[in-house]
């Protein structure tokens, strides 16, 4: 059985076309499959809707509440986490993922071809600066993090349960779920396509969101901003030594009868904003560190519910049934 994850935030007004899609899939999967809605604490009607159309659905379901909205990453690992297939997929709501990458995931997993199987952008339907920002983010990001990411970047991905496993074993908050996969290892093959653009509602992915993403894209899986920063700190301290004797060997020789302001407010404020990025780089790193070190869980089950005899099997009565 194929297990599909699907976090839902923000996602009330594609949800029926989302609905009739993956019904569609199921028809033409050739295996069963269940799907796992995990509504990462939306604030919209996604749950009531779920909650309504599930239990006439024709295809088997389970549907995961969180007690608060915990990032799309800490959603699919829940999902994961309640998946009881042999193998698993994840899509997004919005359906800006063509659905049909779920069966290219399921030949090459059941094909025994990888264990993992990852599709990458090789283009994308969005405004123009957004693509841009997202070339120079992904090239980056492969050049100096992780090299094995394709250069469009990895938004959607199908596994073994093996790989799930080892997956969830690695509890750390606030890190990239797709660059972990890439750190486990295993067997890979990528299928490439397109992105769509999205036709209902309007994204949650805000600038600030981007930018915490990307923050934790590299410090959770780089030294380089610490290494980068030592080596800037060291330049900048030959720069100040060499800079200082030039001067004194200029005002003993009585080429500076005066010490120039200017200057000495630049290497000032220079310094001065060296010193300030170094505390903020460090900062995120022992926060990073902290977070780990709590333990606390990347997510918290408010409520399950399970739709399909095969979801329902050794489930309490009052958890087979959506709460009214």
């Amino acid at each position: 059985m194929l297990s599909l994850v699907i976090p839902v935030y923000k996602n009330a007004e594609n949800l029926p076309r989302l609905l009739r899609e993956v019904e569609g899939l199921a028809g033409r999967l050739p295996g069963a499959l269940e799907v796992i809605f995990v509504i990462d604490g939306s604030p919209d009607a996604s749950l009531e809707i779920l909650q309504r159309r599930l239990p006439s659905w024709a295809v088997r379901a389970q549907l995961i509440e969180l007690s608060r909205n915990f990032g799309s990453f800490s959603a699919i690992a829940a999902g994961l986490a309640s998946a009881r297939g042999d193998y698993m997929a994840v899509i997004a709501a919005d359906l800006q993922e063509p659905p049909e990458l779920v069966l290219d995931f399921h030949r090459l997993l059941t094909s025994g071809v990888a264990d993992v199987v990852l599709g990458h952008r090789t283009g994308r339907a969005d405004p123009w600066h957004s693509r841009m920002l997202s070339e120079i983010f992904w090239r980056l990001y492969r050049r100096f993090v992780l090299e094995d990411i394709p250069k469009g970047g990895i938004d959607v991905f199908g596994c073994t349960r093996q790989v799930r496993d080892r997956l969830l074993e690695l509890r750390e908050v606030n890190t990239n779920l797709i660059a972990l996969l890439l750190w486990l290892g295993f067997r890979r093959a990528f299928v490439p396509y397109e992105r769509r653009p999205r036709l209902e509602g309007r994204s949650a992915w805000t600038a600030a969101r981007k930018i915490r993403y990307a923050a934790d894209s590299v410090f959770s899986f780089t030294d380089l901003p610490i290494r980068a920063l030592l080596v800037l700190g060291a330049a900048g301290s030959l720069f100040a030594a060499a800079a200082g004797m030039t001067v004194l060997l200029m005002w003993s020789l009585g080429r500076i009868p005066v010490l120039g302001y200017t200057p000495l407010m630049l290497v000032i404020v220079f310094f001065g904003g060296l010193t300030a990025l170094g505390l903020g780089i460090v900062g995120q790193y022992l926060w990073l560190s902290l977070q780990n070190a709590r333990n606390r869980p990347s997510f918290v089950v408010r409520d399950a519910w399970s739709f399909g005899q095969d979801q329902q099997e050794g489930l309490p009565a009052d958890r087979q049934r959506p709460v009214s």
